[in-house]
């Protein structure tokens, strides 16, 4: 069976990640690289991996003949025009969350992989969690009924520095639209409205650039039932990330990872460790998983299991959520493009 080529552009933390762990699967090649600031470092770091190609042209990237598909792993800003391209090329696309932070442009490169018949692959990698897709099997074989209630609890254990906020695109759209994502698939359902309300509790340097760092969200899915997120950048316990799903048969929870399962009961007190701290160690056989799902649509011409309308439907509602937080009131998605036009988010 024939190698599935890989090229990957953008070779940060995230770009690293994905090519160890497709580096792990059979029958699959990590043929070259692509960053900006390539330098000695990169070229040793992929010459310790058997990467033949280290460069700073994203064009060698999406312009060799031998390479299948493209991981995007670098600057949102840049992900449209490396889509655009990658789609022209004939290359089957994964690409890190958000698509753009311009939802007009979302919307043409997902309909330019569309055209060309390539697969384009968001990465919303908590899909694939063990927990989150225990929770989702529960739904589809009818375990819980209809759904009437989704809560997701989302918290960081530290906030991200400054220069990262200046840029990040804001809660909703930067962490927030993992959680978006995530009611989407758990609900089975689109968004219809969106209530929004954030604040500024943990670093006054949120504000400074128009941002929040805690928000409560409000949604209303097509299918009636209701979804509740709260989020914050600051857990002081650890990584917090946990969902409910209550329906009309019962309720399911998933709760958070910890490093063991042990708990101490004492005279002073019960104990146990902190949650997973870092997203990389709770997420890392995600990663795996979403990869490994990418690859095996190629091979077997099945759809990707996150694809470009996720992406884009995920992006729609950041963006009523943005627009809800500016203007305090409900936002129906249909509604969100036109008020963008009008609101200046």
């Amino acid at each position: 069976m024939k190698k599935v080529q890989i090229g990957i552009i953008g070779a940060g933390r995230i770009g690293r990640i994905h090519a160890d762990n497709l580096l792990r699967m059979p029958g699959v090649e990590v043929s070259i690289v692509a960053d900006l600031f390539a330098n000695e470092e990169l070229q040793d770091w992929a010459d310790a991996r058997g990467i033949a190609q280290v460069t700073k042209n994203s064009d060698d990237v999406i312009n060799n003949p031998e390479v299948d598909a493209i991981f995007i792993c670098s600057l949102t800003d840049s992900h449209v025009p490396l889509i655009l391209a990658a789609a022209k090329a004939g290359k089957h696309i994964f690409c890190e969350k958000p698509i753009s932070m311009d939802i007009h442009q979302t919307k043409a490169a997902m309909e330019a992989a569309d055209a060309a018949g390539v697969k384009l692959q968001v990465g919303f990698n908590r899909r694939f969690d063990h927990n989150f897709k225990r929770v989702r099997d529960y739904l589809e074989q009818g375990q819980l009924g209809d759904p009437h209630i989704i809560k997701i609890t989302s918290r960081d254990p530290n906030p991200p520095q400054e220069h990262y906020i200046e840029k990040s695109g804001g809660l909703f759209m930067d962490m927030a639209i993992h959680d978006f994502d995530m009611a989407r698939y758990l609900s089975g359902s689109d968004v219809v409205e969106v209530f929004a309300r954030g604040t500024v509790l943990v670093d006054p340097v949120f504000g400074k650039y128009g941002d929040v760092d805690t928000a409560i969200t409000t949604l209303t899915f097509a299918n009636g039932a209701i979804g509740v997120i709260d989020n914050s950048r600051q857990a002081v316990y650890g990584y917090d990330q946990r969902v409910e799903v209550f329906g009309s048969k019962g309720s399911v929870t998933a709760n958070n990872d910890y490093p063991n399962t042990t708990e101490i009961s004492t005279a002073e007190g019960i104990y146990r460790d902190k949650p997973l701290h870092f997203f990389l160690e709770r997420y890392q056989e995600a990663y795996v998983e979403e990869v490994r799902m990418f690859v095996d649509s190629i091979r077997t011409g099945s759809k990707p299991p996150v694809d470009g309308n996720d992406g884009f439907q995920a992006e729609l509602i950041a963006l009523a959520a943005k627009l809800s937080v500016k203007l305090g009131k409900p936002v129906r998605i249909a509604d969100a493009l036109q008020l963008a036009g009008e609101v200046t988010v």
